[in-house]
């Protein structure tokens, strides 16, 4: 006896979720292919690692390859509102999981056989984050360096994918002011992603290509120098040395790093609008309001540190510039453990992890855009004060402020800090101190990388950790990194109901 057609709730549930699962196996076989790299990579060096590599590549290229077929023919007519909502964590989701697995199977460090770890090494790559478990860096195999930086080159693109085409549509943390379609709020998240996926490919592969050729003529080895390319423009922050970019100092190698990470905080759809033919592009009022923040900030601590005693002048500018780049774009590299500047140096890098670059970029953080809005808003509450009967119409670079852009950045800032306080106060109930957990719950959900103190600080890593510290910060990478309530809404039951 046949069992009857799927029918009513399960087969509308079905249909429902084919074109999500279709286009997260999409992502895995690019996963697949990317893992090919690395593989190579060991090959050449004749490192046993690409075992790993061969066998990661193959079970997700099976996973991929199984949801693509099965679920062929689902993704006709674009994607719902509620699908994009479901589509972006599931496949960033996927790509962590089958990422791990390199890491998990490789006999290098402390990922090897330790699914925690593989678990936070392959979130904070795909995140951009650049928290690490690793040390010992300098004798790693090549492929997994190589797989690390791979990851945050896909990462970044990924999110500059999702915050251009599936969050402005979905109205999350006033993105949709920098919408690249049309006024257009129908129900399809993604009607005009074709039209400038490849624009946005040509310019991110640009600005890889010319970091590695600046990086490889400035002294870095070709392979440091593609290493870091991948990581600096994608602001992620894996290096191929425990000493991160303090390992080249020479030919001002540190200030054309601090270029490509600026480079990378930029919104790239303006990018795109500087190849179109337009001169001013480029002259945002975000992007200028990120470098006169990060030029003032750069020579009052390196005034600072010069007038200190700590560093020659040029030095004192150099490691002030470049750290404080690193740290405003959420890349996380560093040239030295700042700490040591003092208590001063401690405080400013604390608070300037929860920055992060403008909307649209590879960056993490709150972002420059939503520190804007919230200072047109103090001002109109202040002038509302002074002048209780005045009209003081909301506007932002020339444009009317809607209630909906401002309703959503006052959501997220305030979902942001009530997850920041959830997530130190756990962090601190599994013994760790309090610096340590505040600065660690920061730099998760801003995507920044090292934390502060002697353990998780610009000298250390986040090995030491217990399990399920790593468990809960690679949950908190992932919720900064999808803007909050992308991935918050799938624990509401109303979500899940027809």
């Amino acid at each position: 006896m046949t069992s009857p057609l799927p029918t009513g709730a399960g087969a509308a549930s079905r249909r429902w979720a084919s074109p999500v699962l279709y286009l997260v196996g999409v992502v895995l076989l690019a996963t697949s292919a990317m893992m090919c790299l690395p593989l190579a990579a060991d090959l050449y060096y004749s490192n046993a690692d690409w075992k790993a590599f061969a066998m990661s590549a193959v079970a997700s290229a099976l996973l991929g390859g199984f949801l693509v077929l099965v679920n062929r023919g689902g993704l006709q007519a674009g994607l719902t509102v509620r699908q994009a909502f479901l589509l972006t964590p599931a496949s960033w989701l996927g790509v962590a999981a089958v990422s791990a697995a390199p890491f998990w199977l490789s006999d290098f460090g402390s990922v090897s056989r330790s699914l925690p770890d593989a678990i936070f090494e392959a979130v904070s790559g795909i995140t951009t984050t650049g928290a690490t478990v690793l040390s010992d860096l300098d004798s790693a195999p090549p492929g997994l360096l190589l797989w690390r930086a791979l990851l945050q080159w896909m990462g970044g693109i990924g999110i500059i994918a999702t915050a251009i085409a599936i969050l402005p549509a979905l109205g999350i943390g006033g993105m949709q002011l920098f919408r690249t379609e049309s006024s257009d709020r129908s129900d399809k998240a993604m009607p005009r992603i074709r039209q400038i996926a490849a624009t946005l490919g040509l310019v991110y592969v640009g600005l890889t290509a010319t970091a590695f050729a600046v990086y490889t003529l400035l002294g870095m080895t070709p392979f440091d120098a593609l290493a870091h390319a991948l990581t600096s423009v994608a602001t992620g922050g894996f290096s191929t040395s425990d000493a991160s970019f303090g390992n080249w100092e020479a030919n001002g190698i540190q200030w054309f790093g601090a270029l490509f990470m600026l480079a990378g905080s930029v919104p790239f759809v303006l990018y795109v609008r500087l190849i179109a033919g337009d001169r001013r592009a480029l002259w945002d009022r975000q992007v200028r309001t990120l470098l006169l923040f990060v030029c003032l900030t750069v020579l009052a601590l390196g005034s600072w540190l010069a007038m200190s005693g700590v560093y020659g002048i040029e030095e004192a500018y150099r490691q002030a510039a470049f750290n404080v780049v690193s740290v405003v774009t959420t890349t996380g590299y560093a040239t030295t453990d700042y700490q040591l500047w003092g208590n001063v140096a401690v405080g400013l890098f604390f608070g300037l992890t929860f920055i992060g670059g403008c909307t649209g970029s590879t960056s993490g953080g709150i972002k420059i855009f939503r520190f804007e809005v919230m200072a047109v808003m103090l001002r109109e509450h202040f002038q509302r004060l002074i002048h209780p009967r005045g009209v003081f119409p909301r506007t932002y670079a020339g444009r009317p402020l809607g209630d909906d852009v401002v309703s959503s950045v006052v959501a997220f800032v305030s979902v942001f800090f009530l997850s920041y306080a959830v997530l130190t106060i756990a962090l601190m109930a599994m013994g760790l101190d309090f610096l340590t957990s505040a600065s660690g719950a920061a730099t998760a959900l801003s995507n920044v990388g090292p934390g502060l103190g002697d353990t998780i600080g610009p000298a250390g890593t986040f090995e030491p950790l217990p399990g399920m510290a790593k468990w809960l910060l690679s949950f908190g990478m992932l919720l900064g990194r999808l803007e909050l309530f992308t991935l918050l809404v799938l624990f509401i039951p109303r979500f899940w109901r027809s």
